[in-house]
């Protein structure tokens, strides 16, 4: 139920977050399952909500276990659709619980769903595509050995900056992986084995799928993701754009203050949820004020004016900084 509300939402959001959202294969989001969706991960829990936000149906997202810290985090990010997956590192004795977690992924492939597993495992802010855990061949091979039409869909997730307010983002979908046969047979076969050759076939891919650069070099991140804009569009939003920062200012300024050297790898996640939770209460608190000012329901119109004078200003701020 919270997911389905908040989705609309947060998809309307990834527009003022994002300039410019490109993605390759476009057609790919009105699939149905069932779909194992296999990605690198570069931002946190924001490349789970990019992805949940524009598929047409419900994906369930593979989160760190150490997020379900208690019961109220727990029933809110089942609630969100999200399933835990424990490393060594935060208890041995919480690995069992990663069985459970891969038998709810086969039922939600046998209902024909969709789930998003990050293959790399760890998140990590740059421009790499870094070594494939097991994780995503396993949960593949299980499926395919039950008889399940899983398939298998590598997806690079590219931001123009992990710390930059309005970024292009390039989500580059490759070719669907179909091909259970060759893993039925465990005799021909072993488990070891296919893992290996599925990871070499999935690596193979998120390779041309994610984008390679150094974090230093901006002017190769500058030629991978600017996107050139008409002169026209920047006429017509100049006024809005700046009406945009003075509006928003206030909000966001101080928000940026209060994480700024905390979140690390997950600073653009943190950023984005709060604002996310914050921006209706700032909305509303706006409306009525000029309202009591005005006197006028004419003030309901800014719920609509300022969202929109946020997505100017982040259409004409400067993309790369360089």
């Amino acid at each position: 139920m919270l997911y389905t509300f908040l989705k609309i939402p947060a998809w309307l959001a990834l527009y003022i977050y994002c300039r410019k959202l490109i993605i390759n294969k476009k057609e790919l989001l009105q699939c149905d399952g069932p779909l194992l969706i296999a990605a690198n991960h570069p931002n946190s829990f924001l490349d789970a909500v990019i992805v949940a936000s524009i598929f047409r149906k419900p994906v369930y997202s593979l989160a760190r276990g150490d997020a379900f810290v208690n019961n109220f985090y727990k029933r809110l990010l089942f609630s969100l659709k999200m399933l835990p997956v424990y490393r060594i590192s935060e208890g041995a004795e919480n690995l069992e619980n990663n069985y459970t977690t891969f038998s709810d992924c086969i039922d939600i492939f046998k209902k024909k769903g969709i789930v998003l597993i990050f293959s790399e495992g760890l998140c990590k802010n740059e421009w790499h595509l870094r070594p494939l855990k097991k994780g995503t061949a396993r949960l593949a091979i299980s499926a395919w050995q039950q008889g399940i039409p899983l398939k298998v869909l590598p997806l690079g997730i590219n931001y123009s900056s992990f710390r930059n307010f309005g970024k292009n983002v390039i989500l580059n979908f490759g070719e669907l992986i179909s091909n259970p046969d060759s893993y039925r047979d465990e005799k021909k076969f072993p488990d070891g084995k296919s893992v290996i050759d599925f990871n070499i076939k999935l690596k193979q891919q998120l390779q041309n799928l994610v984008i390679e650069a150094d974090a230093n070099d901006k002017e190769k991140i500058k030629q991978i993701f600017y996107v050139r804009q008409s002169v026209v569009k920047k006429i017509l939003l100049f006024v809005p754009a700046i009406a945009g920062w003075l509006l928003h200012a206030p909000l966001y300024y101080p928000v940026i203050l209060l994480i700024k050297n905390r979140a690390n790898d997950h600073y653009d996640s943190i950023a984005v949820g709060l604002l996310f939770i914050l921006y209706p209460i700032y909305l509303v608190a706006i409306t009525v004020i000029i309202y009591f000012i005005t006197k006028s329901f004419l003030a309901l119109l800014i719920l609509l004016l300022i969202p929109f004078t946020a997505w100017s200003y982040v259409q004409l701020k400067k993309q790369i900084l360089l």
